[in-house]
């Protein structure tokens, strides 16, 4: 097999995990939040951080991965921007109607692209454009429901995105500018991140929930599901680094908004939740937009490989990182890249992935 197939292979399955984890603790999620009523969702994902780091550092003792130290100040840096972005959403969605919040996580796609334009020199094409506009305006239409403004709310979500599309950005630049692998990056960011929402957590919970994270009645059914949450979790931390490693910010926002359709679809086909002509119009429209993505993607990657032995390596970088890439991995590390944990929130207003 091929340096390229073996790169194809491992994007594909990082795809796949990335999807059924997200799906999965949003399943379990659901059930922990909505029906028993535990609604301490940054508490929640400070536990899942601590997890995910005790299932690294077992594994590390088996030797299935080996520890790489690099800058102590990037690391440290990268974890609490981490910790305090997964806090920003959470106030955004505590400050703000539904439909403004969703509004706040369709902005992340344009602000990266523009950030990765700005300061990394990152050139999108026409078409690439063109998909993602498609793919924001079916998730739009499909989950946006109002658009109630505040002046607090809307500093809270601006902050919200920066530090998100940041932090993103680092994850992919991080592990290729170390040339760590993303078991490797997030074992050594896992304790700050954890450590930032352990602090602002019950904190953070109470302001937005007026409750007490450690006067809840924990019961044998909440303390089970609470457990299996966390154990979803680590797949899918490991699994955010891993897309965004292999392949790029953008990228995995645009999976994002995948695993949001099928949470959409999930709960109308199992659940019965309420679904309308507007949702299935904007799930449509925005699986059209990620199809054309990838295979614009596709497409540029192919062009680069036919024209990269007649040209000089130094050339720009393109967003050439589809859903399932065809490129061959030159430079990307075989073990691929995690945290963006996608952030979880606590009522039953918002619970995709």
């Amino acid at each position: 097999m091929s340096e390229g197939q073996k790169f194809q292979l491992g994007t594909v399955g990082a795809l796949s995990l990335s999807v059924v984890s997200s799906v999965s603790i949003v399943i379990c999620n659901k059930a922990l939040i909505s029906t028993l009523g535990f609604t301490f969702a940054t508490t929640l994902t400070s536990w899942h951080l601590l997890v995910t780091f005790c299932s690294l550092h077992m594994a590390l003792w088996m030797k299935l991965f080996e520890h790489k130290p690099f800058d102590a100040r990037a690391v440290m840096g990268f974890g609490i921007l981490n910790g305090i972005s997964i806090g920003l959403l959470n106030l955004s969605l505590g400050f703000n109607s539904v439909g403004f919040y969703q509004m706040t996580k369709l902005a992340i796609i344009p602000c990266t692209v523009l950030l990765e334009t700005l300061f990394f020199r990152k050139q999108f094409s026409r078409s690439i454009q063109l998909s993602l506009t498609i793919l924001l305006m079916g998730v739009g239409i499909a989950t946006v429901t109002d658009l109630q403004l505040n002046v607090l709310g809307s500093i809270l979500s601006l902050l919200a995105v920066l530090t998100t599309c940041v932090a993103q950005i680092m994850t992919n630049t991080i592990q290729k500018k170390f040339r760590v692998s993303s078991t490797q990056l997030l074992y050594q960011s896992c304790p700050y991140q954890a450590l930032t929402l352990f602090i602002v957590g019950p904190f953070l919970d109470g302001l937005l929930t007026n409750k007490n994270v450690f006067a809840f009645k924990y019961t044998p059914l909440v303390l089970f599901f609470i457990v299996l949450s966390c154990l979803i979790s680590v797949s899918v931390n490991f699994s955010t680094f891993l897309v965004i490693g292999k392949t790029s910010p953008v990228t995995y926002q645009v999976l994002g908004h995948l695993k949001t359709c099928l949470v959409l679809a999930f709960g109308y086909g199992l659940l019965r939740d309420p679904f309308s002509w507007r949702n299935i119009l904007g799930i449509l429209i925005a699986v059209v937009g990620m199809v054309l993505y990838s295979y614009c993607c596709t497409l540029e990657n192919q062009q680069k490989q036919n024209e990269a032995p007649a040209k000089l390596p130094e050339v720009k970088e393109s967003e050439t990182d589809p859903l399932i890439s065809a490129e061959n991995g030159a430079g990307i590390l075989a073990d691929g890249g995690v945290p963006k944990v996608v952030p979880l929130w606590n009522s039953n207003k918002d619970l995709d992935a």
